[in-house]
């Protein structure tokens, strides 16, 4: 992100801030820049934007099974490498210090601290090992189901949770995450996720809206466990949230298959 002090003169675009957002969220080549109090504006889009990322992901899982005949776990980690790739990694250092931080003994001050520590302990080590490799399980066991929609939907409302733990948490300020936080108001929260509902389900049916149900369960646990060790939320809570909601979908959706 440029320096915010060179948009100071610029007025407010939709088209423009979703493109920031694109561009701050994904390695796309579309480097369209904006302030981050106007790209962060249209937060409640964001869930949108991502649909779009997991139909590219889709299609890899399509190319994988179908064309390159690779079988399901090879093709599932394929999946989760491109969806790590495209968004450049850029949650996952979230899941690591965000979990450092809950590992620790203290109080929410010493908490924060090792959780805004460069360094990263055991504890955000493992939980990313687990949350990654319990995440190509999920892809495994919906493209067992021959579920490709699934990883459309789980993408999509990986942005749910993130969404849902910004609406419930009080921002740690200053902070890029505290912006997505002001801005995620109960209003605009609740037309986010209603679309997200209605577009899961004509993806999925009622297994795609568990998926939206599993992404907002993550999303109100990770408010919870921040706001118990932390008070505050930032973003690397945000970045945790983004990840264990995409794999609480997988879950759910996953249970979901076997009834429906």
């Amino acid at each position: 992100m440029e320096d915010d002090s060179y948009f100071e003169d610029e007025e407010f675009s939709p088209v423009k801030s979703l493109l920031g957002l694109l561009t701050f969220s994904t390695i796309l080549p579309i480097h369209v820049y904006t302030s981050i109090e106007y790209m962060t504006k249209l937060t409640w889009c964001w869930p949108f934007l991502h649909l779009f990322i997991g139909v590219l992901a889709g299609i890899c899982g399509y190319v994988c099974l179908n064309f390159l005949h690779l079988n399901l776990f090879f093709t599932a980690a394929i999946v989760y490498a491109f969806l790590m790739i495209i968004t450049g990694y850029n949650h996952l250092d979230g899941v690591m210090d965000m979990a450092d931080g809950v590992m620790v003994h203290g109080d929410p001050e010493r908490k924060i601290g090792v959780m805004k520590d460069p360094s990263v302990g055991a504890g955000g080590v493992a939980t990313l090992f687990l949350v990654a490799s319990l995440t190509v399980a999920g892809l495994y066991n919906i493209l067992a189901y021959k579920f490709l929609f699934g990883i459309v939907i789980c993408e999509m409302v990986a942005k749910t949770s993130l969404l849902t733990t910004a609406l419930l948490s009080k921002p740690l300020t200053p902070g890029i995450g505290s912006y997505f936080m002001f801005e995620t108001t109960p209003s605009n929260y609740l037309i986010s996720t209603v679309l997200v509902c209605a577009i899961s389900f004509l993806l999925g049916g009622v297994v795609g809206v568990l998926g939206v149900l599993g992404a907002m369960f993550s999303g109100i646990i990770i408010a919870l466990v921040a706001r118990r060790n932390f008070v505050l939320a930032n973003g690397d809570v945000l970045g945790m949230s983004n990840e264990v909601g995409r794999l609480m979908a997988l879950l759910f959706m996953a249970s979901a298959l076997y009834f429906f």
